[in-house]
């Protein structure tokens, strides 16, 4: 098995950040192309805790060689099942993923957290991304930790776009709604 961390802050409170969280993957972000569908399967608010838990089903198109996909018989589509809780008294948001395609070869498991940062908490959100991955091939441990060394590399990769990508709808959104509450502003006074 293999660890990839990353941690980071972004200059978004809490509440901009947690909002814009379910937009990540909207057309106006051109570093998540990939994906390609983003279906809720289930939720709901647990009522003791005031917790959101929300199951969704991710769609993407993988860039594997061909030489890959003919060899383990995969497809260019991938899915990834994701459950995520937002709980609005610690201001917490995780998410746990998982992928559903080629989990027989390699396993790789996901967790995101949001949090107010700890210097600015009202003005900064604290992001830690950490992903364990295991190649799942018995008896080629060579072949095994190169696949996982390569994972891993690639998935630095995609998480240094998945944060730039989500830089920008995070800027989007302040301006989007920004905009949108000067408006019901002018209107209130009017």
């Amino acid at each position: 098995m293999k660890v990839f961390s990353s941690d980071c802050t972004f200059d978004y409170s809490w509440g901009e950040v947690s909002t814009a969280n379910w937009r990540k993957y909207c057309p106006w972000n051109d570093k998540s192309t990939h994906v390609k569908a983003v279906d809720t399967l289930s939720r709901a608010i647990e009522p003791s805790t005031g917790i959101l838990r929300t199951e969704r089903l991710i769609t993407c198109y993988q860039s594997a060689p061909k030489w890959v996909l003919n060899l383990f018989g995969g497809s260019e589509v991938s899915y990834v099942y994701e459950v995520s809780y937002v709980d609005p008294i610690t201001k917490k948001v995780t998410m746990c993923s998982t992928n559903l395609t080629w989990a027989n070869v390699l396993n790789v498991r996901e967790t995101v957290t949001y949090q107010p940062s700890q210097s600015l908490p009202d003005k900064q959100t604290d992001f830690r991304q950490e992903a364990k991955i295991t190649a799942l091939c018995t008896g080629w441990q060579k072949m095994k930790n190169k696949l996982e060394e390569v994972s891993v590399e690639r998935f630095r990769e995609n998480a240094k776009r998945g944060r730039e990508g989500f830089e920008a709808v995070l800027e989007m959104s302040r301006r989007v709604f920004g905009e949108q509450k000067e408006l019901e502003k002018q209107l209130q006074t009017s």
